[in-house]
Parts: C-alpha cells; structure tokens; sequence
C-alpha cells in the first residue's frame, strides 16, 4: 500500500545511551524532567529518573487522516529499562500497535520482550505483529584482537517471538503498516564505498558451525514516516548499512521526495570512527533539516557533525525526550 501522510508525528526516547535533562533544546523538544513533571513527577530524585543503557527504543505516533497510529521501534538492550522508562515516562503501551526490530542485535531486541508483555497487559491481551526481517536469526559474535570471539546474546526465532505474545511477521520485502502511515525499508543497498557495516562482526547458523565473516548485516532497515509540508523522517536505528547508504535508499525509494530528518544510531563509534569525516561530508547532499543522532552516533561524531552543519540542524537525543514534529 502507498505511504500516507502524517499531519505530525511524536516521538517518545524510551531508551538510549545517553540522560541528559538540563541542556537546552529547540522550542519541538521536550526534556525527560519536563515530561516527568507532566506524569506527576513531583520531587526530583534517583529513583524517579529515566536510566540510560546501551541500546534505543523509540515509540513513535503518527498522526493521520484515520486518527493516530503508535508503533515500538526497536525495544533497548534490556527488560528494566523498558520497564523503568515506561512506567515513569507514562507511555501508553496499549496505544502500540506495532513493533519493528531493526536488526538482529541484543541491544535493540532485549527490551521487546518485556514490552510486548506490557503491550498486551494494557491492550486486552491481543498479540501484536512484530516485524522481522529473516537473516537475523544467526548466532553472531565480534572478533577480538587476539583471535578469539565474543558471542552475542542471541535473537529469538519466529517460534520464540510467537511465544512471548508476538505475531512474527518475517519479510526482506518493503510494505507499509499502522494504517499505511510507516514504512519499512527492504534490505538497504551498499553503495559507498567506505560503510563497510562492522568488520569484525562474524556469525554462525548452529553452534557446531564455523564462525564465518558477518560484517555487511543485510537484516538491517529502516522505517519512514513522512510529514505534511515537511517531507520524510527516517529512522535509522543503528546505520550499519551506513546512514549515507540508507538515505541513498530513501531517496530511491521516494524518488523526488524531501528527506526532512534522520534520527537514531549513525554507528560513527569504535571501529567506525574512521568514517566519521565521509559520512559528515556526504550528509550534506540530502538536504536535511534536522539531524537526530542518538545511541552509537558517539561524541566524536556528534561534535564533527555539529561543526559542520550548526547547532540548529543538529540535535542529539536522549531517554525521555520527546521529539513533536
């Protein structure tokens, strides 16, 4: 189905790496304290706070011609974030109607779990179609210096998902949900030639299998919402197709289109940081207004991207934070 139009859209930061309450933000943004105070928050203290944790999870509600759709992007690394976050930051779970796991990776898929349990305790216990792509199902590890690897805590398969209340809905193909107003990428064509995903990723089909090279995550993509007057809003959750190579996509895939932002994880940290000057450059040929880093972006790529585009265009995220565009 063609993706509708949204008349605005909201963004809720349920998980992230980064808290960060006391930065002043644009007039659109509205900072964890604030959105706490607004669920009744009324003495500040540790205990009332959002946590920080590796990982990001972002609800997002569009706003239609048919009324207003919520879906969960991605769930976070971990249950007690969810669960913590969510409950203090007053999300409505039974609101979500859908849920997209970018890619096959632990801090974005072991906070689904727990949110789908709260999803289906404030829904009437209806199960909820959770979108999956079908390569992200491996065993998979990063190798280390010395030779050895290090294993990552598996994603369920289809049958685990189905038993934790989901509807898996496994396709590599693109499609539109929650009432045609998100669109979920295919997999996202490399082009450049310097995103090259992790290098030192390597995977595995069944523990007796061999580790063998994964570095190109193909499971990985992206969702779209697009904006009255503004254009698309992409969201990007950790850009190891490259986030260079994801909006080439996006411009592809609506061809004479304005791409308004891009939000999430630009994966500029670590082994990655090597990029950081091409992926900067090259963001420059999309015409963005904003730019929402968030997750593994990392500090050095933040404050390159800052000097190069300015502090209006460039606006980090952090858990709490609600993003009204």
């Amino acid at each position: 189905m063609p993706l509708q139009t949204a008349d605005r859209v909201e963004v809720q930061v349920l998980v992230d790496n980064v808290t960060d309450s006391l930065s002043s933000t644009p007039p659109f943004v509205t900072r964890e304290w604030v959105a706490l105070r607004r669920k009744g928050l009324k003495v500040v203290a540790g205990g009332a706070l959002c946590c920080a944790n590796h990982g990001l999870s972002l609800v997002v509600t569009a706003h239609g011609p048919d009324g207003s759709h919520t879906v969960l992007f991605d769930g976070g690394p971990v249950d007690y974030a969810v669960e913590r976050n969510g409950t203090r930051l007053g999300v409505d779970f039974g609101a979500i109607e859908a849920v997209m796991l970018s890619h096959g990776h632990w801090d974005h898929a072991g906070g689904i779990p727990r949110a789908l349990a709260m999803i289906q305790a404030a829904n009437g216990n209806r199960p909820i179609p959770l979108h999956l792509h079908p390569g992200m199902f491996a065993e998979r590890a990063s190798r280390q210096p010395d030779g050895g690897v290090l294993p990552m805590d598996r994603v369920p398969d289809p049958a685990g998902w189905q038993a934790l209340g989901a509807e898996p809905v496994v396709s590599a193909a693109p499609g539109t949900i929650a009432g045609d107003l998100f669109w979920i990428s295919g997999e996202i064509p490399r082009v450049t030639p310097y995103e090259r995903g992790l290098p030192s990723q390597v995977a595995r089909a069944t523990p007796a299998d061999p580790w063998t090279p994964d570095p190109l995550l193909m499971d990985e993509r992206c969702l779209a919402v697009r904006i009255k007057d503004r254009g698309l809003l992409v969201f990007s959750a950790c850009s190891h197709a490259g986030i260079v190579n994801v909006l080439h996509h996006i411009r592809a895939s609506f061809p004479g289109e304005p791409i308004y932002a891009a939000m999430g994880g630009f994966h500029l940290s670590g082994e990655n940081e090597a990029i950081i000057g091409e992926t900067v450059r090259d963001l420059g040929q999309f015409g963005l207004t904003y730019l929402f880093p968030a997750h593994c972006t990392g500090w050095r790529a933040v404050n390159a991207l800052e000097r190069a585009y300015g502090e209006p265009m460039v606006v980090p995220a952090a858990v709490g934070k609600i993003f009204a565009l």
